[in-house]
């Protein structure tokens, strides 16, 4: 998995029942858990490299999607 090369701050709760769950602010909805506050923070990066994939492809794929093929004119006999 490719490791993301931007700092992110992370939050990191400990869980009443048991384990950690950890978020992070500036990516909305990238949130993992772990039993152990080592294996959350383990999760947690997997999850941030799982969503600056896609966040790549999404954003490949609206810039793909915006690009018009032009056919060449035809040619003209005079």
């Amino acid at each position: 998995m490719e490791a993301s090369k931007n700092s992110y701050h992370i939050v990191l709760e400990k869980q009443d029942e048991g384990g950690y769950t950890v978020y992070v602010p500036e990516l909305p909805g990238c949130i993992s858990q772990g039993e152990t506050e080592k294996g959350a923070l383990e999760n947690i990066q997997e999850a941030i490299d799982l969503y600056i994939s896609e966040m790549r492809i999404s954003n490949l794929e609206r810039l793909l999607s915006r690009i018009k093929i032009i056919e060449p004119a035809p040619s003209v006999s005079v």
